[in-house]
């Protein structure tokens, strides 16, 4: 029965300059929610990841606020932007996943074709074939449709056997 009047008389007390200052009183009340839930939420969770689109507001964020002030209102270290920063100028320098030197595989497509060509054609030669492939828009070489011809075990020369010379 006291708490409810001390609630009602204490809430009355507070609408009063609510009513004249409404937007600095609703701002401050809804920060005070704000940090209250951030305290509940630290409680619960003990780390938490951030994204990247929360790590650029945070980023974006702290030219507003004095560095003094960070640890009132930041879940992060002044130290952490930088960290944050190091980690992304890393991963967008880093080549590791990108393609080796070297000549691109030669595409299943293409050498199942030169293979039915051959077949279909038994006196095409590996030049040939290159010239109806490159015809056909294809860019390889010629050496690499007789390496592939090769390692089907088909005649490359298009000739027999004796008369295929390299």
């Amino acid at each position: 029965m006291i708490m409810s009047t001390v609630y009602a008389v204490t809430r009355r007390l507070l609408s009063l300059p609510a009513l004249l200052l409404r937007r600095d009183v609703s701002k401050d009340a809804e920060l005070l929610v704000l940090r209250q839930e951030n305290a509940v939420l630290h409680r619960h969770v003990p780390r938490v990841r951030y994204e990247p689109a929360d790590r650029l507001w945070f980023a974006t964020l702290s030219h507003l606020i004095p560095r003094r002030r960070w640890a009132q209102v930041f879940p992060i270290t002044p130290a952490t932007l930088p960290a944050w920063h190091r980690k992304l100028v890393a991963k967008k320098w880093d080549y590791s996943q990108r393609r080796r030197p070297g000549r691109p595989p030669t595409a299943a497509v293409v050498k199942a074709q030169i293979q039915r060509m051959a077949a279909e054609n038994p006196g095409w030669g590996h030049r040939r074939i290159h010239g109806e492939l490159t015809r056909l828009g294809h860019q390889i070489a010629p050496s690499t449709v007789w390496n592939i011809l090769n390692q089907a075990d088909i005649d490359p020369c298009g000739v027999p056997k004796v008369l295929c010379m390299r």
